[in-house]
């Protein structure tokens, strides 16, 4: 029997790679999707993705959302608590596993393990150490796209903000920018691709800058 399996998905396109591989597998169904939501802004947390969008990315998945509303600039106990009590629902119903789209950066898998840990859960990273640019030629292989939603202009030209992640968006990606911004460089909104049963609509609206980052809003049709 396939296990059931939680899945931490942030929207963008890492999440889609690792839901992605998760379904190849056939060795799992995924229960719900677990996504935070900076409650003062009802968005995406980090990504600035609006709420109504991530809701046509469950609906287009085939999958229910659970929201974890947590505060502007969120401390980590507050969001560990809000977290908790999230993942213990899911436990009830007999959920053992949590999916994320992590990629290789050790401190934050030992931190999202211990969490779990303490809940009785388990972590599952599906593309865990895979290649970053291959990761990103794959994405484009497979029929995937997406728009940056957020830069940080520290290591990445606000520009880039906005643009889809197409052959051109990798290519003009600066030396020292993991292609798929595994450090934090860009995040990203996923609108189509094999996981979807349809694109999701969308426009692009301002740019603004807020606590340090470039964000790109993108606003439903």
């Amino acid at each position: 029997m396939p296990e059931d399996v939680l899945f931490c998905w942030s929207g963008g396109k890492d999440s889609a790679m690792a839901l992605h591989a998760l379904r190849a597998a056939r060795d799992c169904r995924i229960t719900a999707l677990l996504t935070t939501i900076t409650e003062e802004y009802d968005r995406i947390s980090m990504h600035g993705v609006r709420r109504a969008l991530l809701e046509r990315q469950a609906e287009s998945l085939g999958l229910p959302l659970h929201a974890v509303l947590i505060p502007p600039q969120c401390i980590n106990a507050t969001y560990e608590e809000r977290m908790k009590e999230a993942l213990t629902q899911h436990l009830a119903r007999g959920v053992r596993r949590v999916a994320f789209g992590d990629i290789f950066l050790e401190d934050l898998r030992v931190y999202r393990e211990k969490n779990l840990a303490q809940v009785g859960m388990q972590a599952l990273f599906p593309i865990w150490k895979r290649d970053t640019r291959e990761l990103a030629r794959e994405f484009l292989r497979l029929g995937f796209r997406a728009i940056a939603v957020c830069v940080d202009p520290r290591v990445l030209d606000a520009s880039f903000a906005g643009r889809e992640l197409d052959a051109s968006f990798f290519a003009d990606l600066p030396p020292g920018v993991d292609p798929c911004g595994e450090n934090g460089e860009f995040h990203t909104f996923v609108f189509d691709g094999p996981v979807f049963e349809t694109p999701i609509q969308f426009r692009v609206g301002e740019k603004v800058m807020r606590d340090g980052f470039c964000f790109c809003d993108l606003l439903p049709e």
